[in-house]
This record gives structure tokens, sequence and C-alpha cells, in this order.
């Protein structure tokens, strides 16, 4: 055991195991300067630009993280699959363990943050997600790398939900949407070398590099938030955690996932498929009626009852569908139809977030001087465009050109739509339920990417022969015969228009929400 009878200090020679490192770590977040702690402070104390921009520079290495490690596995995906001889549905698993469970856990931790402190929980997350990351590399089979994959989505939910309302707690009003900007700019960047970055190590040093690239990441985020972030005083802690709320929404969005990333492996009216849709349409109204009865329920039902708040997570739920299978789609086109390896299949899809980041900063600005109504519509709307552009030039003859331009107009889309979005529900919810409302926010969005992965999965390769679906998750469409193909490029199409009808309704909730509200300290 450690024992000091005064402040220490751990000269970095020290710092030689994975002990002393989170004994270090602890140190700096407890001391400042040696033999001074870190105080609490008031809002009013806590906002100012200046803070804003170094809690920015905090939160952007914990969104690049998280951000690299969804956008690198979409394009791995067929290597790890390879690797481990992996089945139709496990290899959709791949990707839908993590958002699945990362879905649930933001609701979760969005309100232990605002009982017991964002900044404590926020290092906890950082440095979960950094360590489960480096251990996921060293999986032996594929059910070990499956649960670490759970893990690591309980990290990423703490990164994810703490982010938004840290930056929110620390900018003043006038700044707000200039940080969320730069905030949605990280994130694109992120998923800008995402795929390049999964792609490049898939194809050179291992698929086991996507995960270890993490690590250095994480431990420089973990120090740096330790040293920058300040405490805010929490809201309390006499509330109790809804954990049976959680239990309700964990299984029935299960059975969700489960009925639609397997319909079209297992059969649509099969019992395993059929249950899982039962489980899902049975527990919800369970779990709505009994958030609605706890007095500190998991999720906000109160937030809907306002038009603004209700359209507004609703437009959030339709972006994150539309827009995060076409990354996951284009990608695997390409190691499909076209034979490409994951390096060129990751550069293939780089026009999304090049249009993200080009439209950041501008919807940041833009947030600040018009109303989040017409602007996300817009951005909405625009998205919209590019997806209709996709459907017809994706057949294994379509010029690139006008995939990449549809691919552009629908990342620009998402970043008009996310910032004005974002700031108009986190501007005006009470800062003791920021945690929960941007969990909310969070969660929401999450539940648009697995429902739009599990079903873009499963249209893609639903008119194939069952032993043929698998070859299409690894990649290898090399072995399709000629008389399929044509089937396989109709799956995508199919999967294209399930993501423009979504863009329309988001653009529909977006427009309905009523005028801007005035902001709260």
């Amino acid at each position: 055991m450690f024992q000091f009878s005064h402040p220490p200090i751990v000269p970095p020679c020290r710092v030689k195991s994975a002990k002393h490192f989170v004994y270090a770590i602890f140190l700096i977040s407890k001391y400042r300067k040696p033999g001074v702690r870190f105080m609490a402070v008031t809002t009013a104390q806590q906002k100012s630009e200046h803070y804003g921009w170094l809690v920015l520079s905090v939160t952007s290495l914990g969104v690049l993280l998280t951000s690299l490690n969804v956008g690198s596995l979409n394009v791995a995906l067929p290597v790890v699959v390879k690797h481990f001889h992996a089945t139709a549905t496990t290899a959709n698993w791949i990707l839908l363990s993590y958002m699945l469970f990362n879905t649930v856990f933001i609701l979760i931790f969005g309100r232990i943050a605002d009982l017991f402190g964002r900044r404590k929980l926020y290092i906890i997350g950082l440095s979960l997600f950094t360590v489960v990351s480096f251990l996921i590399g060293l999986s032996p089979n594929i059910w070990i790398l499956l649960v670490l994959r759970a893990i690591q989505a309980a990290g990423g939910a703490i990164v994810i939900t703490n982010t938004t309302p840290l930056i929110t707690d620390a900018f003043p009003e006038g700044s707000l949407s200039k940080g969320l900007g730069i905030n949605v700019l990280i994130a694109s960047v992120a998923q800008l070398l995402g795929p390049v970055v999964g792609g490049f190590f898939a194809a050179t040093l291992g698929w086991q590099w996507v995960f270890w690239f993490n690590a250095p990441i994480g431990i420089l985020g973990v120090i740096w938030a330790a040293i920058t972030l300040r405490s805010l005083p929490s809201s309390g802690t006499g509330e109790s955690l809804d954990w049976w709320g959680n239990v309700l929404l964990f299984v029935a969005l299960s059975g969700l996932i489960f009925g639609l990333s397997e319909g079209a492996t297992l059969g649509w009216t099969s019992v395993s498929v059929l249950t899982g849709f039962a489980a899902f349409l049975l527990l919800t109204p369970v779990f709505l009626a009994y958030e609605w009865r706890q007095p500190s329920p998991v999720m906000q039902l109160r937030l809907f009852g306002q038009r603004r708040y209700a359209a507004a997570y609703a437009a959030t739920f339709m972006n994150a569908f539309a827009r995060s299978a076409v990354v996951l789609l284009f990608g695997l086109f390409e190691q499909t139809v076209h034979q490409s390896d994951p390096f060129l299949a990751g550069i293939a899809v780089l026009p999304v977030t090049i249009g993200m980041i080009l439209l950041s900063p501008v919807a940041g600005w833009l947030a600040s001087r018009f109303d989040a109504r017409l602007l996300s519509s817009v951005g909405l709307g625009l998205s919209g465009v590019g997806v209709l552009l996709l459907i017809p030039y994706s057949t294994a003859e379509s010029p690139y050109l006008w995939q990449g331009v549809g691919m552009f107009l629908v990342g620009a889309g998402s970043a008009l739509f996310m910032t004005p979005n974002t700031s108009s529900i986190m501007a005006t919810v009470e800062p003791a339920y920021r945690g929960s409302a941007n969990g909310l926010r969070s969660m929401l969005q999450n539940m648009g990417q697995v429902m739009s992965t599990a079903l873009s999965l499963t249209l893609v390769a639903a008119k194939l022969p069952a032993k043929l679906q698998s070859a299409i998750y690894q990649g290898n469409g090399a072995n399709l015969p000629v008389r399929d193909l044509p089937l396989l490029t109709g799956g995508f199409r199919m999967s294209l228009a399930a993501l423009l009808l979504a863009t329309m309704l988001g653009m529909i909730a977006s427009l309905v929400r009523g005028p801007r509200p005035t902001e709260l300290p």
C-alpha cells in the first residue's frame, strides 16, 4: 500500500508500472500544485472564455479518441471478421455490441455525472476506455473481443455524456455555439482520420493496432484532464439511481437490435427474431410507465413534454440514422463490389467527413446568429439531397465522382444540423440536468446509429443466399457469382432509400420545433 503523511511528488522516472501510473494520475487529480487541493467553484465562477477553451482542449482529446474508435473499425471490420473466422451474426455484433452498450450506459452515466460531479467521472471514463482498448488488441477469440467491446462502451459512454455538459458549463452563453461548433469539428476530423487510420493499420500492421493506437492519445487525455478541469458542485447525492430503468431499457433495445440484425439470416418469422421484437414491443411501454413514476428517472420524459425538446431529440435520432450508415455502406461497397483493400476503402469514404470539417466552423458561426429551426432543417435537407444522389450511383459501373459528391453533401448537411440542434437543447436546460439532457441526446444519437447499422447490414445482404452473407461481411466479393451482383447492389440502394426516408422525417421534426427560447446561465 502507498502511505504518505504529506502531499507526495512522484518523479516521472518512478512511473514504471500500471499501478504507479494510476497512482500518479490520482496525485495529479488531487493536487494541482504541491499542497494545494482543487476547490469546487460555482457555475458563475466556472464560466469564462479562457477556461472554456481549456476545457475544449480537454474534451477534444476524448472526442478524438471515441470518434476514431468508431470510424476506424467500420473499415477494418472485414479484416477482424477474417482473423476470427466470424459468422455473419458475430460480424454484426462486433459493431453492435459497442453501440448497444454505449447507448444504454450513456443515460445512466449522464445522471451519475449530474449527481456526483463530471470531472471525476470524465477522468475515470477516459482511463477505462484507454486500458480496455489495449486489451482488445490482445483478444484470443471473438467472444473475449465482444465482452471487452461492451466494457469499452462503458468508458466511451462516460466520455461522450460528459463532453457537451463540460463545454456548456465552461463557456459563457455568447461563446457556447463556437465551442460546440469546434467540438463537432474535432469529431469530424476524427471521423475523417478514422477510416484512413483503420484501413492503414488493418492493411499493414494488423487489426490490433486499430485499438492499440488509442493508448497514447488516452494517456495524454487523462493527464491533461486531471491538470485542467475544475470541480463544480454536484446537484446532490440524495437522489437514487434508476437501475431498474436501465435494465428495462437495455433488454428492450437488445430485443429490437437482435431482431433487426438477424432477421435476414435467421428468417423474419423465426422464433428468436420474433422473440426479440416482442421483447421490445412489450417492455417499451413498461419502461415508459416505470420512468414516469420515478422521482429520479434515467430518462427525463418531462423534456418530451416541451415541443422544442421533443422535436430536437427526434431530429437528432433521424440525422444519426441517416449519416452513420453511409460510411459503413460505402466502405463495404468498395471492398465487396470494387475489391478495394481496407486502406483504399477508407480513402473512398473521406468525402463524408470532409464535408463535416468544412461546414462545422461555419455552422458554429451561423448558430449564434440564426434560428436553430432554420439551420437544422436546411442541414437535414442537404443530407437528403446527398443520399438521393447516391441511390442511382450505387452500381459496379457508377463513376466515383458522383458518389463522392453525394457523400460530401451528407457530411456537410450533418455538420450544419448538429451544432445549432445541440445548442438549442443545451443552452436552455437547467445546469443540474445538463448531464441527463445531453445523455438523452447522445442516447438517441447512438440509437440512430445502432438501428441504422443493424438495418443497413441486413438490407445489403437480404437477397443473397445465406452462405454468401458471411463472405460479404468479410469484404470478399470475389467469389460472388456475376448473376448475384445486382442483388448485392440492389441491397445497397435499398439501404440508402431507408436513409433518405430518415432525413425527410428528421427535417419535418426539425421544422415543427418552436421559436428560439431564452438561454439559461
